[in-house]
């Protein structure tokens, strides 16, 4: 996602260098979502609104928030609930080719969903994987420095890494774990290939180390994608595995062929104790995700799935349905010319 800003603000008209470069991006999504499960349905209003603000050639302030409605039928009408929140804030500071200083509230790239597949305008699905919080800390964020970028890059491959290290804080926008960690992942550009490992150890309370790999693979020219994640925490594992292909065989990507995205997410988790509150399923659990989206002009994405979980605690079977749009404007027109 980082990367796409990165890309969109250096595309913007340059002629005068610090005006149209340096200008603000608004981003994000909005969306409305259904959610039934094991016959209880939700309704969710959802906004994510997202800003990339560059100050000079090598500072960029960078912040998504939240805003979500829930809505569920009850007996004597609906019940509520609501959530504004800050998901996260930080500057980051390009200190040459090979590093990128991260300081403030960031997203920990822990494997790839939490950083780079969460927003609602990229996720294939309404709900994460069961393993999401695995290596994440259940708040997804920390609070402090990383330093990021690639560490090796040749023309046959690439070497990429992140290192963090989080403060503990238990304000209500920047809520953390004291936690340290990393990434490191090749990508082999030929055969469009991205091999990765993640370790996170928890430096809070009881300290656990959590491990991760990840292996995605999206081939050139082609509309089809694979990517897959393992994750091992001190209570819990597991693994999920997601393919997904836009039917560009008929007609290209803006035929009403073309614009169909069928998704199938295979996802297992294995409890190794009760000990710790994780997110994790409490029973062993397996789950088949199956998706129909759709591809309209605008950024305009219908969402359309059917889940069926097994458990020892019952199996059920999970209906979704959403819509979602995406936008994406400069803070201010340009006078540039």
């Amino acid at each position: 996602m980082r990367i796409a800003i990165a890309c969109t603000i250096a595309a913007l008209p340059a002629t005068r260098p610090g005006a149209a470069q340096n200008l603000p991006l608004f981003s994000g999504g909005v969306g409305f979502f259904t959610s039934t499960n094991g016959g209880n349905t939700s309704y969710q209003p959802h906004i994510e609104p997202l800003i990339a603000a560059p100050l000079g050639k090598s500072l960029l302030v960078e912040s998504r928030g939240i805003l979500l409605e829930e809505f569920s039928p009850g007996g004597s009408g609906y019940s509520h609930s609501h959530l504004l929140d800050l998901i996260y804030l930080q500057g980051d500071y390009l200190a040459s080719s090979h590093v990128t200083a991260v300081g403030g509230s960031y997203l920990l790239p822990f494997n790839t969903y939490n950083d780079r597949l969460s927003p609602i305008w990229i996720e294939n699905f309404q709900d994460g994987p069961m393993i999401a919080n695995i290596g994440t800390l259940n708040s997804g964020t920390g609070l402090g420095g990383m330093l990021s970028g690639s560490a090796v890059s040749a023309e046959k491959y690439s070497i990429s890494y992140n290192a963090w290290f989080s403060s503990r804080s238990g304000n209500f926008y920047f809520n953390s774990e004291r936690s340290s960690g990393g990434r490191v992942y090749l990508y082999l550009p030929e055969n469009h290939l991205e091999i990765g490992a993640s370790y996170d150890r928890s430096l809070q309370d009881t300290q656990e180390n959590f491990s991760g790999v990840h292996l995605w693979w999206e081939p050139k020219d082609e509309a089809f994608r694979w990517r897959s994640e393992y994750a091992h925490g001190a209570h819990a594992q597991g693994y999920w595995t997601e393919a997904d292909l836009r039917l560009t065989a008929f007609g290209g990507l803006d035929s009403w062929v073309g614009r169909l995205e069928p998704v199938f997410r295979m996802q297992q988790t294995f409890r190794i104790n009760n000990a710790g509150s994780d997110g994790v399923p409490a029973v062993n659990t397996q789950r088949a995700d199956f998706a129909l989206d759709y591809n309209l002009p605008h950024n305009v994405r219908i969402l359309t799935s059917y889940s069926r979980q097994f458990s020892s605690s019952g199996n059920v079977n999970i209906w979704e349905t959403g819509i979602v749009y995406r936008y994406l404007f400069p803070a201010w027109k340009s006078n540039a010319h």
